[in-house]
This record gives C-alpha cells, structure tokens and sequence, in this order.
C-alpha cells in the first residue's frame, strides 16, 4: 500500500507537516518496505487553490492513505473524490506515524478539520492588521 505523509522534510525521520496544501514535501512510503520518494509540494506558494493543487499531486502518486496532521475542504473535497483515505491528526516524525498507522492508532477524517486558509499565514504580520493613526 502507498501511504503520503505531509512532512517539513525529505526523509522517514522528518517531522509531520500539519498541512497538506502547504506542507513543504509529501513522503510516499511502501507500508511494507518502508521504501519512499520525497516529492517537493510545488503548491505550498501558490496564492490560491493550493490545497487541489497538493490533492492532485497525491493522487498522481497512486497514493491509497493520505497522513497528514489537518484538511482543509479544497484538499478534502479533491482528495475524497480520488477514493484516497484521509487520516487526520499525526505528529511527530513520518515513520513514527507510519507505524501508528499500521497499529490503527491514527483515525480517518469525516470532513474537513480546519478552514481555508489554515497554515496561510496572517495576522498583523502580514498587512492585514489597522494602520496606526498618528
């Protein structure tokens, strides 16, 4: 079985990344021979639709499992209609999480965990807070 785990790195012992349209890499693993690929997400700055955009590079992988830490809907949405089985709520390092995975400790998503625009970034930092007035 190919299992995709969003991560912030390109090996089995990089850290989970909480995000699929903006994760920085997606591990695929052979759940029996722990070999896998680390494939750039070349969406994670796109302006919108990153999320599709991430969703249609899994699938193009022949992924089964998508592990991953939250889904927005895009990602959600496209990924559902590939049969892919999304599993929500991993931390820690990819191997670790491929391993709970197989010991059925990692549970399946429903629907979506986070809104749009979870891990875009914002907040003042990013122009979008009042100017002060002087």
């Amino acid at each position: 079985m190919k299992i995709c785990v969003t991560a912030a790195g390109t090996t089995l012992d990089a850290a989970v990344d909480p995000r699929v349209g903006r994760a920085a890499y997606f591990i695929i693993v052979d759940s029996e021979t722990l070999a896998f690929e680390a494939v750039p997400n070349t969406a994670a700055g796109a302006m919108s639709g990153a999320g599709i955009q991430a969703a249609q590079t899994i699938a193009s992988k022949g992924v089964n499992v998508l592990i991953t830490g939250n889904v927005g809907p895009n990602a959600f949405q496209a990924l559902a209609s590939t049969g892919i089985k999304i599993v929500v709520g991993a931390s820690g390092t990819v191997r670790e999480v491929i391993e709970k995975y197989k010991r059925g400790e990692l549970k399946g998503a429903g629907g979506p965990t986070v809104d749009g625009h979870f891990g875009r970034g914002g907040g003042m930092g990013m122009g979008r807070g009042r100017r002060r007035q002087s």
